[in-house]
């Protein structure tokens, strides 16, 4: 028999793809500051992965976060696809996600008479798994989308859609940037319309971006829920925007983490473009090979990632060691840096000597770059990318675009490349981006803080969960 209740007590249900953990991390962490018990649902294997990648505080350490790592069932984890880029390798994972219904609804019950008020909140593409809340007297929940409020604005309806296009000039952008024709395979855009049905049964919509990025946007997408009596807060971003410090989580002393960050203690400030393309995304040897040639031929110091995409099983003795051109490494060593593992993103994107960041532009790297006032050189591979290449680039202009969405099949030169580069960290134009990025982060770090307009956001969603 329960003696003393919780005010609130939530259960956070990520989509089991680093980007979407990682976001979810992230705003457990923010909840929990505010003392409310967060209990975090994800399959163990990637809980386990996304906790070892955690930058900016030790999951260990947060007594009023409970992870419930449950297994799911097997599945096919085939290796990553050069030829298409969107991540259908991962799309098995997606589907054994969705067996966590029972477990989950299990939890649910377990924890619904220990408090008063049972938030859940889930991604937007595990929205089958928590379906059940709505038999439970005190549960109510709310949707998480992992990508922008823009992203979504056009596609909420056909007027939000016109409304949130016509904040972008015609001239500038291509109708393909606008949509997603041919950001997924058709069995993955078949997942997201069955898990977005169940969007409809949640009180509200929660974004990891804030006010200062997208209020046009968020104003639309309110005035859109508002007919339906839904709820949007805008709490991001949900990442550490103060990094005084490297993470001392991220990677164990003088192991190649380590040595990436203590070979960018001896550049100058803002003198290295950082270049990083996500965990979803491989490239043929054809464009890793135009990739290092326009990266030398640029004579910019650069610190390049270079792996190939996770597999849905984690599977470390399946992970490919990518090729360089012969010599690259030795040629470039004065100037340049391979990272062949997993990078401590946030840790390099706070590092003073970044002053750019070639991206594909999912939607954790551009708010993670954007707080830090790091200027982005947009490479969309996939989903949302095209979308926030578009935000970043022409709405908010705090990037450039390496690569146009439209002709999106064909290898990008090295001469691209090589200009790109340039382009953005030594041209005057590029100078003026990384002003306005500069701009940008110092805002979005006072929306953060004490007072901030997101600070408030935040604490006006814990008074209204814990009402």
């Amino acid at each position: 028999m329960v003696t003393h209740k919780n005010p609130v007590v939530v259960v956070m249900v990520a989509l089991p793809l680093h980007g979407h953990i990682n976001q979810l991390l992230h705003l457990s962490h923010r909840i929990s500051a505010h003392n409310v018990p967060v209990h975090f649902v994800c399959p163990t294997v990637q809980a386990h992965q996304a906790k070892l990648r955690l930058q900016g505080w030790n999951p260990n350490t947060i007594s009023t976060i409970f992870f419930h790592d449950l297994p799911i069932p097997s599945f096919a984890s085939p290796p990553p696809n050069t030829s298409h880029k969107f991540p259908s390798h991962l799309q098995p994972l997606c589907e054994a996600a969705t067996h966590l219904r029972r477990p989950v609804t299990s939890l649910l019950r377990k924890l619904s008479p220990t408090t008063h008020r049972l938030v859940v909140i889930h991604d937007s593409l595990m929205g089958s798994v928590v379906q059940d809340f709505v038999n439970l007297p005190n549960a109510e929940s709310y949707t998480f989308h992992s990508v922008s409020a823009f992203s979504i604005a056009l596609y909420t309806s056909e007027v939000v859609g016109e409304q949130t296009r016509n904040l972008v000039d015609p001239v500038d952008v291509s109708k393909d940037e606008l949509s997603f024709e041919g950001c997924f395979t058709s069995e993955f855009r078949k997942f997201i319309t069955d898990q977005h049905e169940f969007v409809k049964l949640s009180s509200g919509r929660i974004y990891n971006t804030c006010r200062v990025l997208e209020q046009p946007i968020l104003e639309l997408l309110e005035t859109e829920a508002r007919k339906n009596n839904k709820l949007i807060w805008a709490l991001g971003p949900f990442n550490p925007v103060n990094i005084q410090s490297r993470s001392k989580f991220s990677g164990k002393d003088g192991g190649p983490v380590e040595q990436c960050l203590n070979w960018l203690d001896k550049q100058a400030s803002n003198s290295v473009i950082f270049v990083s393309f996500g965990t979803t995304t491989s490239f043929t040897k054809q464009q890793i090979t135009q990739i290092a040639i326009g990266l030398e031929n640029s004579e910019q110091k650069f610190l390049w990632v270079v792996r190939d995409a996770d597999r849905g099983d984690f599977e470390k003795d399946n992970i490919i060691r990518i090729e360089l051109p012969e010599g690259f490494e030795d040629r470039v060593k004065d100037w340049g840096l391979v990272v062949r593992e997993w990078a401590p993103q946030l840790d390099i994107l706070a590092h003073p000597s970044i002053g750019g960041f070639m991206s594909h532009c999912g939607w954790n790297s551009c708010i993670e770059s954007m707080s830090m006032g790091v200027p982005i050189a947009a490479w969309p591979m996939h989903s949302d990318q095209p979308n926030n290449t578009v935000l970043v680039t022409k709405i908010l202009k705090v990037g450039i675009v390496v690569k146009d969405w439209c002709p999106r099949e064909q290898v990008v030169a090295a001469v691209v490349v090589e200009t790109s580069v340039r382009r953005l960290m030594c041209s005057k134009e590029g100078e003026e981006i990384r002003k306005r990025a500069v701009a940008m982060g110092h805002y979005i770090r006072m929306a953060v803080g004490d007072n901030g307009i997101t600070q408030m956001e935040m604490e006006s969603f814990i008074a209204h969960i814990s009402r």
